[in-house]
């Protein structure tokens, strides 16, 4: 199964469809895949577990989200006060 998830990562070209979010507006899923990747990346790591899985979401992130806010939430992470639990 490892081998399946870093193969479907490698072959990533853009964001694929997501049901939970049907609407031409995509800044929900921006949001919510990067902090599914951050929250991955917590738990994984937590658990003493490789966290490469996690990449999924974060190349997720950055071909749907403008680079700006990726920055700007980063910074607030690295602050300690982005507004969302991670």
């Amino acid at each position: 199964m490892g081998d399946d998830i870093r193969a479907k990562i490698e072959n990533y070209k853009t964001a694929p469809f997501d049901a939970r979010f049907p609407n031409r507006n995509q800044t929900k899923h921006c949001v919510q895949n990067y902090l599914d990747y951050h929250r991955c990346q917590k738990s994984l790591t937590a658990k003493g577990k490789d966290p490469y899985p996690c990449e999924w979401y974060n190349r997720v992130s950055k071909s749907m989200c403008p680079n700006g806010w990726v920055e700007k939430w980063d910074e607030q992470r690295e602050e300690g006060n982005y507004p969302i639990k991670i």
